[in-house]
């Protein structure tokens, strides 16, 4: 049976994160939000939580999931060669709504799925999210929604959609939004914008000149 908790509540919010905390440690699944949708999210570091994250969205390993970090400075312990270019991004738009795709330290425990070597990261720009990451590290965190639907805005359309698949849904409120997060490719030659979101490829030409976008 899945539980809720509604954390606008101040007097709750810690004792719930750290639940939440125990619960990611065991393997099992949260959905929480974040500054653009709400997101499913697990262990990033558990090959079974994540794999039970894409079967609760009806996904295969071809789509493996972002991975959500509390702070600037993780991306040091999970990207391989953080160059200038990604020091400027995540200077200039983390925290925020872009999701950065990178060669993964090839020394990571992990299974996020077909990766190719690579991991997609963000530090989101939300104060219940980051609360959250800060106690469990890493998490792998996907929109929550079954795939091919929207992506859920608010705890209740999450919950209608995956169920009992997920043991903790944390409340936070209506995600304003409703717009995932933009992502950049800088695995390959050229950093290319694969996915269009609410940061334009104009305010990432500004940092990075050369930047190809491919979702035009």
């Amino acid at each position: 049976m899945s539980r809720r908790f509604d954390v606008s509540q101040a007097e709750i919010r810690d004792l719930v994160f750290d639940e939440c905390a125990r619960v990611a440690e065991t393997g099992n699944l949260l959905v929480i939000p974040t500054d653009t949708v709400y997101g499913i999210a697990a262990d990033a570091f558990s090959a079974s939580a994540v794999a039970a994250l894409l079967a609760a969205k009806g996904r295969g390993r071809d789509m493996p999931p972002p991975v959500l970090v509390p702070r600037s400075e993780t991306i040091f312990g999970l990207v391989d060669g953080v160059d200038e270019t990604i020091l400027a991004l995540t200077s200039r738009f983390w925290p925020g709504p872009l999701t950065i795709i990178a060669n993964a330290q090839p020394s990571l425990d992990w299974d996020l799925g077909d990766t190719h070597g690579t991991v997609a990261v963000r530090m989101p720009d939300d104060e219940y999210a980051l609360a959250l990451l800060t106690r469990t590290g890493p998490l792998a965190v996907s929109s929550a929604n079954i795939s091919g639907r929207p992506a859920a805005t608010t705890a209740d359309e999450a919950q209608e959609m995956l169920g009992d698949d997920v043991d903790i849904y944390v409340d936070g409120g209506a995600r304003e939004s409703g717009m995932s997060s933009t992502i950049v490719d800088l695995s390959g030659d050229s950093p290319r914008v694969v996915r269009r979101g609410p940061i334009s490829a104009e305010q990432l030409r500004e940092v990075v000149p050369q930047l190809i976008d491919l979702d035009g």
